[in-house]
């Protein structure tokens, strides 16, 4: 189940919420419990069995990790609760991409390739995945208690607001709202705003765009003159923007709804004059992960320059793995991780000489081009739209499609709007303003609208699922 669908806008979500809110507080975790099981059981059915046993599995694990008195058991449990976390990850996410890469170099060498059965790929392991590694880490470095109660453990990492694309929340940051949260009416409605937020950016921007740009790949990318292939860039650029900060703000709200107050997972990443900023602002809750959990074990800024610049480009080629089991995603995490190492010798001081505007462009490019990498698959297509942006092959580029060009010049307009003061104003009373009444009434209306907008284009186009589900 997806939250951009019919069956969960109209049916489960409203009667989800009613059931919640009749609930008394000390039952509504197990309401949600039951309505985050349902939530999965229904889009992956197969394997709902498997993550709750594995939930089940690592909620013991660490609690005898926390029981063991020497500090060497300790370690062992700690150890097998990653991994069996990274041991599910590693079997469902890379399995078929192992086989395919060995089965190819036997042939390399006239050897009969090895037969195996396609592994499916669970929806949002990745991300369980991870806030189950973040627990266990953190119990054990005494972050946090361990939890009490199983069913506090299920909800937290089965919570289907941010169970299948984040935020990756660490335990820490909600572990007070799980046991026990406060709710209101102002911030349910808040909560509800913020969803229609994400669910308009989903519906009426990144599937208008990602529609033509789907067409414009589906042929064949050497007749693209130099022009059109920029505008397909920009529009995937917006596209996945749109798609994954509005997935983001559809779970932040429905946690908002529920009392919760989950992290905030970007921050006007276009916006960003330098590689190492956009990676501030771009899916923070992941960022905020590789740094804790990966780059400070590896030795962080506390070791040599080359070995610090090393940590640096091995954190971002596993980040590309990470996004998925194929080359081009690889490619795409050495690629950031080669120009922040860059920035770190020499880019950053042009940066600072040459000032925020160009910085910004440039950087905007930059991602732009690793975003064409992240796109296409196939590595020599890949290659080929990348050497038709830069052959200057600038025919009379001509779009027909009305709605996709207003889609993309608004789309454009609010990436970068917040670079300006009234811009910053504007994010700053949707976002961080407590409403008086007569707000409240104007802002509900418009969300109305939005609302309403969103189920009537979903009702007229193909079904369009989040690009980060696959991950």
């Amino acid at each position: 189940m997806v939250f951009s669908s019919n069956i969960f806008l109209l049916y489960f979500l409203p009667a989800f919420l009613v059931l919640y809110f009749v609930t008394p507080n000390r039952f509504r975790n197990y309401t949600l419990l039951l309505a985050s099981l349902v939530f999965y059981a229904y889009g992956a059915p197969d394997f709902i069995i498997q993550l709750t046993a594995s939930t089940i599995l690592n909620f013991f694990l660490v609690k005898f990790m926390c029981k063991a008195e020497k500090q060497s058991i300790r370690k062992l449990f700690c150890g097998i609760s990653i991994f069996v976390s990274l041991g599910l990850l590693a079997y469902y996410k890379y399995g078929n991409f192992t086989m395919e890469n060995i089965n190819a170099i036997r042939g390399m060498f006239g050897s009969e390739p090895i037969e195996w059965i396609k592994i499916l790929l669970p929806i949002g392991i990745s991300f369980f995945t991870f806030q189950s590694i973040t627990y266990t880490i953190d119990t054990y470095r005494g972050v946090n208690e361990p939890m009490r109660k199983l069913s506090d453990y299920i909800v937290y990492i089965m919570m289907f607001p941010q169970l299948i694309a984040g935020p990756i929340v660490r335990y820490n940051e909600i572990a007070g709202q799980i046991t026990n949260r406060t709710h209101s009416w102002s911030e349910c409605l808040q909560g509800f705003y913020r969803f229609v937020i994400g669910l308009s950016k989903k519906i009426l921007v990144a599937d208008v765009l990602g529609r033509w740009v789907d067409v414009q790949l589906g042929g064949d990318i050497a007749l693209l003159d130099t022009g059109t292939s920029w505008i397909v860039i920009a529009a995937y650029t917006m596209q996945l923007y749109f798609d994954f900060s509005g997935y983001s703000d559809m779970a932040i709200g429905l946690g908002r709804m529920m009392g919760f107050s989950f992290p905030e997972n970007f921050d006007n990443p276009y916006n960003s004059a330098s590689i190492s900023e956009f990676w501030r602002r771009w899916h923070i809750t992941l960022g905020a992960f590789m740094k804790n959990y990966l780059y400070i074990p590896l030795g962080g800024n506390r070791c040599s320059k080359p070995r610090m610049y090393f940590n640096l480009w091995i954190v971002f080629l596993l980040s590309g793995l990470w996004h998925g089991a194929s080359w081009n995603f690889v490619i795409w995490g050495a690629y950031h991780g080669f120009f922040l190492v860059m920035e770190r010798l020499f880019l950053g001081n042009v940066y600072k000489r040459i000032g925020k505007v160009p910085s910004v462009i440039i950087t905007f490019i930059l991602v732009m081009v690793g975003w064409a990498i992240f796109r296409i698959e196939d590595i020599g297509q890949c290659w080929t739209f990348i050497s038709r942006l830069f052959s200057f092959d600038f025919a009379a580029v001509s779009i027909h499609d009305a709605q996709f060009v207003t889609t993309l010049v608004v789309a454009l307009a609010f990436s970068f709007v917040v670079l300006f003061g009234f811009g910053k104003k504007m994010q700053k009373f949707v976002f961080n303003t407590e409403y008086s009444t007569w707000q409240h009434i104007v802002v509900w209306l418009v969300a109305m609208f939005l609302l309403l907008m969103s189920i009537a284009a979903l009702n007229v186009s193909s079904f369009s699922p989040f690009i980060y589900f696959r991950f």
